[in-house]
């Protein structure tokens, strides 16, 4: 008995030892149990349900936007250079000194404005010269004239005298266009550009004098994938921004070259845009929206608002609080914005941003309305 007792407090002691060292490592399970067992019970030790605050009806913040009708432009994009309406370099047409010069560079100046003149002193003498000649002419020819019609002299006699009259009056109109040719008017309204002489300044009809551009209308070249030539016609709308701008310009093609080019296999084409403060400069870089046809009343969503399925499209509608899918059907794509043909009518509510996060049915709180 006493034997006994011995050997049983021996192994009491050996489980005593074992359980205090293996206690640190079997505690989390112990404690794991315990939590499972709780959970089927069916109270949480937080004491609120099993499934947590999710499953307790969380909402998912979304921002969206309202449909409204819109104006849908079907548009092929491409660049082009602003040109002016009116451009030329200015030059005499006739050689001479530089006596009076009027342009300034940079101003404004209206059609007929006189720019320039040189010096016409020989052109002058000649005039005077022919005017001395032809007046004596005309005292011969009245002479011959009364005397014909006494019959004193032959008809030919008269002829040879009134010809001599009518070449002085051709040589004096001769002189006079040439002194006229010695004023340089601007052939239409326009800004004069860098000259490149001064008064005195000796010129000829190759000098150039300076440019005179007239940018009001402005001009605009481009062209187009020659599968669009048979959409786009005389008349077509463009709309266009300049590298130094974001102001969106119009325009309407008046010019459609009659053949493709045959290396770039585009079309090239010309329109004009009102320009009545002269902020499109010529030489200018243009990104061009030529619009092919214009649908009223269309419903534009923006593209991330739709998703791809395997058999179409949907987005989500919010109705009662709720994010509802609807399947929809696509018709013209944009950068930013699709058009929905069927699915979707004016006045629904559609999910922009938050989709990832929306469940079919799900609750949603509306952070934010797009405009």
């Amino acid at each position: 008995m006493k034997k006994f007792t011995k050997t049983t407090l021996t192994l009491l002691v050996l489980l005593l030892i074992l359980g205090l060292v293996f206690y640190p490592r079997l505690k989390p399970l112990f404690n794991a149990k315990t939590t499972d067992q709780v959970a089927v019970i069916g109270e949480a030790p937080n004491g609120k349900g099993a499934a947590g605050g999710s499953a307790a009806g969380g909402k998912t913040t979304v921002r969206i936007i309202v449909v409204q009708p819109q104006t849908l432009n079907d548009v092929v994009k491409t660049t082009g250079t602003v040109r002016a309406n009116e451009e030329v370099e200015l030059h005499s047409e006739v050689s001479g000194k530089i006596i009076q010069l009027s342009l300034h560079e940079g101003n404004f100046v209206r059609q007929g404005t006189v720019l320039l003149r040189t010096s016409d002193d020989e052109l002058q003498a000649q005039l005077r010269k022919l005017g001395n000649q032809k007046r004596l002419a005309q005292g011969i020819e009245d002479r011959q004239r009364r005397l014909l019609a006494k019959e004193a002299i032959s008809q030919q006699e008269y002829d040879i005298s009134l010809t001599n009259v009518q070449s002085f009056d051709a040589d004096i109109e001769n002189v006079k266009a040439m002194i006229a040719k010695t004023i340089l008017k601007a052939p239409f309204d326009g800004t004069v550009g860098l000259r490149f002489v001064s008064t005195g300044s000796y010129i000829s009809p190759a000098s150039q004098i300076a440019t005179l551009t007239n940018t009001n209308p402005a001009k605009l070249d481009f062209s187009v994938p020659a599968k669009y030539a048979s959409a786009v016609r005389k008349g077509s709308r463009v709309q266009f921004t300049v590298e130094d701008s974001r102001q969106t310009h119009t325009g309407t093609v008046y010019a459609i070259d009659p053949k493709i080019d045959p290396q770039t296999r585009t079309l090239q084409l010309r329109a004009t845009s009102p320009n009545p403060g002269r902020v499109l400069i010529p030489g200018s870089f243009a990104k061009i929206d030529v619009v092919l046809s214009s649908k009223a009343n269309a419903i534009l969503v923006p593209t991330e608002a739709v998703i791809p399925e395997l058999n179409g499209h949907k987005v989500f509608l919010v109705k009662n609080g709720k994010a509802v899918p609807r399947t929809v059907e696509l018709g013209l794509r944009g950068d930013k914005e699709v058009e929905v043909s069927k699915g979707v009518s004016v006045g629904d509510t559609i999910i922009t941003n938050g989709i990832l996060q929306v469940k079919p049915n799900g609750a949603v709180e509306v952070e934010k309305i797009r405009n």
